[in-house]
């Protein structure tokens, strides 16, 4: 049984009082590691290291939300890999769909962080998913092949214990609208599927895969309980102890 992560991207919020509090509410929830699930939150770089100390000891793990592939150097406004585990991060989050949409980053540019990231020892949740027109045009799984091609270039089977993948379409992001129950299964099966013929069964089996898109206390219990959703990685829901809890929640009872 893979055990689901609940993960949150805060983005562009939170500042130096309101995210030690998110977490210290979180940790009554989390207060020690679980076997049946994985709490991880990704604060904007400047509380990195506070919500770090607030986390630590709890079941509640800090990651970045993105990072760069240079240890160090002319790099005006980048972060290393390195930065992120000295301020106690274990996890950062690659190839969103704002860093691809907003930022223009590519497949290639992507895979470079996500093998620094492994390289340096940091867990990585990489994001892939399609546009609305894409999903319109029936190339979602054209979409995935080609940005989880790109995306693990290089990357061995045994790097993939360290990788999670996020199924996150572009379309529910943000915008209230969120992939039904089958349409999360069907994505993560195609996903699983690739992940079996690029590596092996092993690696499939054991890979999780989130789900991103508006995940809300009203819809985690459907989606967690599809047989290869392993879990979610939560925006707007994530910035509210009340709403992430039953988010977590939902993750352990999908699978006890």
């Amino acid at each position: 049984m893979r055990r689901p992560i609940i993960a949150g991207n805060w983005k562009l919020n939170t500042c130096s009082e309101s995210g030690p509090a998110l977490v210290a509410a979180l940790k009554a929830e989390v207060p020690a590691p679980s076997d049946k699930v994985e709490v991880v939150v990704c604060p904007p770089y400047p509380y990195l290291g506070l919500v770090a100390a607030a986390a630590a000891g709890s079941g509640v793990e800090v990651g970045g939300q993105n990072a760069w592939h240079e240890t160090s150097g002319a790099f005006t406004g980048e972060v290393a890999c390195e930065m992120l585990q000295d301020v106690g991060c274990k996890w950062v989050v690659l190839g969103h769909s704002e860093r691809r949409q907003i930022n223009g980053e590519s497949d290639e540019l992507i895979n470079s962080k996500v093998r620094k990231a492994l390289d340096v020892g940091l867990k990585v949740i990489l994001c892939v998913g399609e546009l609305l027109e894409d999903r319109e045009g029936d190339r979602t799984e054209a979409v995935l092949k080609t940005q989880m091609t790109g995306g693990l270039v290089d990357v061995s089977a045994e790097q993939m214990a360290e990788v999670v993948i996020a199924y996150e379409p572009v379309w529910a992001i943000g915008t209230g609208k969120v992939a039904s129950d089958e349409q999360a299964e069907e994505a993560h099966k195609f996903l699983r599927g690739w992940l079996e013929g690029r590596f092996n069964g092993d690696v499939a089996g054991a890979t999780r895969i989130l789900y991103g898109g508006s995940v809300k206390p009203d819809n985690a219990n459907g989606l967690l309980g599809q047989p290869n959703v392993d879990g979610a990685l939560v925006g707007g829901a994530s910035l509210k102890a009340e709403l992430f809890i039953p988010i977590i929640q939902a993750g352990v009872a999908s699978v006890s």
